[in-house]
């Protein structure tokens, strides 16, 4: 899933790079969010690699009742992404310049990174709640969520950059998407009967004891997916 993630990434930078006149100056531009979508995806890994292994250990006690709960907690965190939505929109022009934008280059960033920051709670519950499938030993289940999104957006690439001449925006909307997409593939699975942690409504709300632990777990793919994103910045600049 590691390398479908990666072929994901060089396909779409492929497409935009290829857009008639203006592909290096939107791929420039492109790039100039990578620090920033980074950091989202930073706050996914927060949850879900702090989440999935608390409820491995819960498992491993054969307490699966405290492993629905922390699989429900997490769910209603990372569904709180919509203040990071928020964020996002707030800052977005200052951020983007502050991670290598220039004036040449912040129409197309800003273009891709509205859509994209819109789609956050998508990515946020792709990437969070797909570990939590890992983590009950349906590897293959887990890789289909990112081999679907992953196709979906490499299908819908040309067609919206370049058939519907929308450009980056285009590949912004291809990209959120396929990350909606994965995200129903992931929680219609943790819903149906082959799970055996069932995301359930009960489960769902914020409790502080439960979460502490996650997050603490979690805060080392956190620092390490942040840090990533500012040798990222360092390079734009």
């Amino acid at each position: 899933s590691q390398l479908v993630n990666a072929l994901y990434n060089v396909v779409d930078r492929m497409y935009i790079g290829h857009i008639p006149e203006t592909g290096a100056v939107a791929l420039t531009g492109l790039g100039v969010c990578f620090p920033l979508i980074m950091l989202i995806s930073a706050f996914a890994n927060l949850v879900g690699m702090g989440g999935a292994p608390r409820a491995s250990i819960m498992m491993g006690h054969g307490d699966e009742k405290a492993a629905e709960r922390i699989l429900g907690c997490c769910f209603a965190l990372l569904a709180l992404s919509v203040v990071l939505t928020a964020f996002s929109f707030a800052f977005m022009r200052p951020m983007l310049m502050l991670f290598g934008a220039s004036e040449a280059t912040i129409g197309y960033a800003t273009d891709y990174m509205e859509i994209y920051a819109a789609g956050t709670i998508f990515v946020q519950l792709t990437l969070g709640m797909n570990v939590f499938i890992t983590a009950q030993g349906f590897s293959k289940i887990s890789m289909m969520t990112v081999v679907i999104g992953a196709v979906t957006n490499i299908v819908l690439d040309p067609i919206f950059i370049f058939i519907f001449d929308m450009g980056v925006r285009g590949a912004a909307w291809a990209t959120v998407i396929s990350q909606a997409i994965s995200a129903v593939w992931a929680l219609r699975f943790l819903c149906g009967e082959r799970a055996v942690l069932k995301l359930r409504r009960a489960n769902v709300r914020l409790s502080r004891a439960v979460l502490a632990p996650c997050l603490a777990l979690g805060f080392a793919p956190f620092v390490m997916q942040s840090t990533e994103s500012l040798l990222v910045l360092s390079f734009n600049s």
